[in-house]
């Protein structure tokens, strides 16, 4: 079975604020088995438009990355998140060639 990822790119407006929202998301991500992969970092644009904060996480399944976000504890991570940001958050199943 193919691992599903959120691809994340995303301006934050009020990190202060945001932090709540990273606080709160570590709750539903635990629970579906999510791994960073990528969080911040360097980064360089080669093509299009770029956000300031760029993440990639990972989880056992595509089913767990769909069935996370759409959960109680992510959505209400998610209401700290939206009001100070905005951004592209992609659910995505993985290739296993």
């Amino acid at each position: 079975m193919p691992k599903g990822y959120w691809i994340g790119r995303v301006d934050v407006h009020d990190l202060e604020e945001y932090k709540k929202y990273i606080v709160a998301n570590a709750v539903a991500f635990e629970k579906f088995g999510a791994r960073f992969l990528i969080r911040g970092g360097d980064f360089e644009v080669r093509e299009g438009q770029a956000r300031s904060r760029n993440v990639v996480i990972e989880f056992p399944s595509y089913q767990a990355a769909k069935d996370c976000y759409d959960s109680p504890e992510y959505q209400a991570a998610k209401a700290f998140r939206v009001p100070v940001s905005e951004g592209d958050v992609l659910i995505i199943e993985g290739y296993e060639g």
